[in-house]
């Protein structure tokens, strides 16, 4: 999860054409907003192909700027390399506190894997079909499917929340939900919902709560049924109601 430190942070979103779609822009630049300020926004792709041209409202109405790739083969595609040298010269200038790769396609995985190592921020963005590699290369992956809108003008697609059998039935979902508990809970059993939170965004970059329909990761647990929440003053708390408080914190 982005800190409240990163708000003001420079980003660079670079976008791959090839693998996005113009319905994901609105949502994509929200979600960007909360990450940090998007100094840089590109989108890569061979404009003279009658398939981009779906592309050119959104990226009038969001001063994306459009850059051209020109493909050299039939069947191959030019736009992953430019898009890779662009990202590397940006890195090489030094303004940037992250990047924002947008792409469901795995050759970029060296390239995320290369930012993280200068020690700037990773931010990928692409359809669920995306390869593991490229998601776990990132420091955190969220999936356009959570921020597509219907069409245009239309309101946003609404969540479609999972139901407690499904929830409950998903083993890697309890499973990082018990190993933030365990990883951050007191004497009491309790932990910081917030602490649980940042455990789970860097044990599994692409979690998100949305993934599963709920808007907040104290939705989804309420939902599960089977972790009790507290709040206590402004914090919010959790625990696994299948552990008792020991004898000595009671």
């Amino acid at each position: 999860m982005a800190s409240p430190n990163d708000a003001n942070h420079p980003l660079a979103v670079l976008i791959d054409a090839d693998n996005a779609y113009p319905s994901i822009v609105e949502g994509l630049l929200a979600e960007v907003a909360k990450l940090g300020i998007a100094s840089v926004k590109r989108i890569y792709g061979d404009w003279t192909t009658p398939n981009l041209s779906q592309w050119k409202q959104a990226l009038l109405e969001h001063s994306i700027q459009p850059i051209q790739q020109f493909r050299y083969t039939t069947g191959k595609n030019a736009t992953d390399s430019a898009m890779i040298i662009d990202a590397m010269d940006l890195l090489y200038a030094g303004h940037f506190h992250g990047f924002c790769l947008v792409s469901s396609d795995s050759d970029f995985t060296r390239l995320a894997a290369r930012i993280r190592e200068s020690g700037r921020r990773v931010y990928g963005f692409g359809e669920e079909k995306t390869p593991k590699p490229f998601v776990s290369a990132c420091d955190r992956f969220i999936y356009t499917e959570v921020l597509a809108k219907k069409s245009e003008g239309d309101a946003d697609v609404p969540l479609v929340a999972k139901s407690s059998k499904e929830l409950r039935g998903d083993t890697r979902l309890l499973n990082l939900i018990r190993g933030g508990l365990q990883a951050s809970s007191d004497e009491t059993g309790w932990s910081q919902l917030g602490a649980v939170g940042n455990y789970i965004s860097r044990t599994a970059t692409d979690f998100d709560p949305r993934n599963y329909g709920y808007a907040k990761l104290s939705e989804l647990i309420t939902a599960i049924g089977l972790f009790g929440l507290e709040r206590r003053e402004t914090r919010m708390y959790v625990r696994d109601m299948r552990k008792k408080p020991s004898a000595s914190a009671t």
